[in-house]
């Protein structure tokens, strides 16, 4: 099924021109039908395709999905609303965030997916950097596998200019253990989101994400 109109799109592209309260009042109505509760669907459409890949699922669409207006109170840009939806997909929802998961974004210009870890605490980190470095050649596998290659291309992230000793032997082989983040993101044109069928393409990416995740977890 179709879940999103053009008018979704055209909201925001509006959106981005008049950022501010007296229009979001005046389309609010709007926003709540052509936005808010189509993509609340959406969601829960993709949350019952991932419980049947991992029972750990339990969050709904509302756990998962963030509210449209920003934190302005420690921001330059006073812009009031995000010029997009955004879900954080885990078993434990937007909260869950030292989870791999989904990230997922839909504007007026693409639908995004992010997966991986972008925010691992230091213990985390810490226990990621070791396993690489005792699974190098498990690791290398999984990051140049050739669904993950075509679907994320490669693994991102801010890099540490230092590191413990001990991880510097496996550095030398795998690079990536300088990485304080490992997530990666693939995308489509936000027209792709108007056709049926596209919570099987999120699913797909959830596929080609797995087992580099389970790694990460």
């Amino acid at each position: 099924m179709s879940y999103f109109t053009k008018d979704f799109i055209k909201f925001f592209s509006e959106l981005e021109v008049s950022n501010n309260r007296e229009w979001f009042a005046e389309n609010k109505d709007r926003f709540k039908s052509v936005v808010e509760e189509p993509f609340l669907k959406f969601i829960d459409a993709i949350i019952d395709l991932l419980k049947k890949q991992d029972k750990k699922y339990k969050a709904t669409a509302k756990d998962c999905v963030f509210r449209i207006y920003r934190d302005i109170r420690f921001s330059k840009d006073k812009t009031p609303y995000k010029i997009r939806m955004s879900a954080l997909l885990t078993p434990g929802g937007r909260k869950d965030i030292k989870n791999p998961g989904l990230y997922l974004e839909l504007g007026a210009d693409d639908i995004k997916i992010y997966s991986g870890l972008y925010e691992p605490d230091k213990i985390q980190l810490d226990k990621i950097r070791t396993k690489i470095s005792k699974n190098t050649e498990a690791f290398k596998k999984l990051r140049t596998d050739k669904n993950f290659i075509k679907r994320y291309k490669e693994i991102l992230g801010d890099k540490s200019k230092r590191l413990d000793p001990k991880f510097a032997k496996a550095a030398a082989i795998e690079p990536i253990i300088f990485h304080k983040q490992f997530y990666f993101v693939t995308s489509q044109k936000a027209t792709t989101a108007l056709k049926p069928g596209i919570e099987k393409w999120v699913l797909d990416c959830y596929k080609d994400a797995k087992e580099m995740n389970e790694f990460l977890k």
